[in-house]
């Protein structure tokens, strides 16, 4: 070919005869020659591995044993799997926890608590259309003429509600004890937990007072009667309507000077505090049968908008303990009544140790609850008997009674009163019946007198002719 004799005679275009070509990598990085770390592996196999080898060392039997095992190896991924995700989880609750409380504020509020009630009554006004489980509470009201009416009430049952006060929304979460009972009255204890936002924490308050006063604004213009029951004071029955003192009539001037009697010791709580004397009084009625004590206990509590607890001490299981607890929580705005105090203890008592508690409270104890060291302030007791003289000196003296009155049977003015408040206007009619009770020689209790007046309702002249009939045998 004529371009091979061209090379040939041409010595720059010949063909050397070996070629180099440069090596692209001159030297490999040591990084690069080693193999990858367990850190650095995502291979979990290859973690275990070198644990084992840093545990027990490259040559140990059991290393290459469980290293060459997949079960093994898979078995310990899980156990590392779950104990991350327990570790994220108690993050998570640590950290909704925080926030919990940065950002909500709850309030717990037992049964045993007296705005439990409230709270209730106050629940029961609000729509039901996003609760879906509810709950009944059933009240019977009399009314004056003796019909009875009965009412509904549906209240939140135990689980959670969602309501809105104010523009604030609140979790209501009703819970109810499986296990714990009230021992009392046989039902379980509950509690109701109310969440809101930290920022609406002051509308709290504001709701309970507005359900306490609810409450007190349906029993406005009643007296609410408390009975013990067990540990505790219960309303007895349905709150009753206030009697007026205008109702009660007495000897002339004992009722105005007990009133303010009361009145004054209500109103010098600060003088005894500075004093160092117990805020405490008591009070003993004492008179015949029928003579009006009770009544006037009542329509004293009505003047003064003050509630009754009846405490009757010829329980057989009163005990000393339990008689002392139930006097040192009365209810607010009440006064205690013992009631013929001398059927219960006419005689010094004093428990034997083969009786127990059985045996019910002893004197001492009863002296006790008056005025010993564990006894309260702010305290008003008021006890009624129809024989005075049955009563223990040291039961009567000063500083367990303070006031003592004589309720007794009616007299001339107290007669006249009562016939003229039965029959008004007619004066001429009433000094013929005053006359008629004269004649009689014999007293009569001012009960027989309203029993009689009651019988003849709108006939003044059958009171009149009726008079004889009191007479007692």
């Amino acid at each position: 070919m004529a371009w091979f004799s061209k090379a040939e005679n041409d010595p720059s275009l010949s063909v050397p005869d070996v070629v180099e070509v440069p090596s692209p990598i001159e030297k490999v990085p040591e990084n690069l020659s080693q193999k990858p770390t367990a850190a650095q592996s995502s291979n979990p196999n290859d973690a275990l591995n070198e644990l084992l080898v840093n545990t027990l060392g490259e040559d140990s039997t059991l290393v290459k044993i469980l290293s060459s095992n997949p079960y093994f190896a898979a078995g310990f991924g899980l156990m590392g799997l779950g104990a991350g995700l327990a570790i994220l989880r108690q993050a998570v609750l640590k950290g909704s926890n925080f926030v919990y409380r940065q950002m909500l504020v709850d309030l717990e509020i037992a049964s045993k608590d007296k705005s439990y009630t409230w709270f209730l009554e106050w629940m029961s006004q609000y729509p039901k259309r996003s609760s879906r489980h509810l709950s009944i509470n059933t009240t019977v009201k009399q009314h004056d003429n003796g019909s009875m009416t009965t009412t509904f009430n549906l209240v939140p049952g135990p689980g959670k509600h969602l309501i809105r006060y104010k523009g604030a929304f609140m979790l209501v979460a009703r819970e109810r004890s499986g296990r714990l009972m009230d021992l009392t009255s046989g039902t379980p204890f509950e509690t109701i937990t109310l969440t809101t936002l930290y920022r609406d924490r002051h509308l709290l308050p504001e709701l309970l007072n507005e359900a306490q006063q609810r409450a007190i604004k349906q029993r406005e213009g009643k007296t609410v009667i408390y009975t013990s029951f067990g540990p505790e004071w219960r309303p007895f029955g349905q709150p009753r309507r206030k009697r007026s003192l205008d109702s009660v009539i007495l000897a002339k001037g004992l009722k105005e000077k007990l009133v303010e009697d009361v009145r004054d010791f209500l109103e010098s709580s600060k003088w005894y505090h500075d004093r160092g004397i117990p805020y405490r009084r008591g009070y003993l009625l004492y008179g015949p049968p029928g003579s009006g004590k009770s009544s006037v206990i009542q329509a004293l509590c009505g003047e003064l908008d003050y509630n009754i607890c009846i405490l009757n001490l010829s329980e057989a299981t009163l005990t000393d303990d339990r008689l002392n607890h139930l006097m040192n929580h009365v209810p607010e705005r009440s006064i205690l009544l013992l009631e013929d105090i001398d059927a219960a203890f006419n005689e010094r008592k004093q428990t034997g140790e083969d009786q127990g508690y059985l045996s019910g409270v002893t004197f001492s104890g009863l002296l006790n609850a008056l005025d010993g060291v564990a006894s309260a302030d702010e305290r008003l007791i008021f006890m009624t008997t129809n024989h005075p003289e049955r009563l223990d000196p040291a039961l009567i003296r000063p500083g367990r009674v303070d006031y003592k009155a004589l309720i007794d049977n009616a007299t001339e003015d107290q007669v006249r009163a009562m016939f003229l408040r039965f029959y008004e206007g007619e004066t001429e009619k009433c000094e013929h019946f005053l006359q008629s009770v004269l004649d009689l020689g014999t007293t009569i209790s001012t009960a027989q007198l309203q029993g009689l007046f009651v019988y003849n309702k709108h006939n003044s002249q059958g009171a009149i002719d009726m008079v004889k009939l009191l007479k007692r045998k």
